[in-house]
């Protein structure tokens, strides 16, 4: 699989119409890291990941870019 997991987590995000800020206030970081995180300039932590994929009811696999089926949490 060709696709990174730094643009899924700007797809996820956009898809859902929220914000930078609004996932930085989430994580309890910056507009800035969120960011790099989404450019791939720094990677993300698994803590990170679990909180978006619990708040995006989305597939752990999904959101890291490991499978290319949308699978919500419930």
């Amino acid at each position: 699989m060709e696709f990174s997991s730094y643009k899924r987590l700007r797809e996820v995000r956009e898809a859902l119409h929220l914000s930078q800020n609004e996932i930085a206030a989430l994580l309890q970081t910056t507009r800035q890291q969120i960011g790099k995180w989404e450019n791939g300039v720094q990677k993300m932590g698994i803590d990170k990941y679990i909180i978006l994929a619990r708040y995006y009811n989305v597939s752990l696999d999904y959101l890291a870019g490991l499978t290319d089926e949308y699978r919500t949490l419930n």
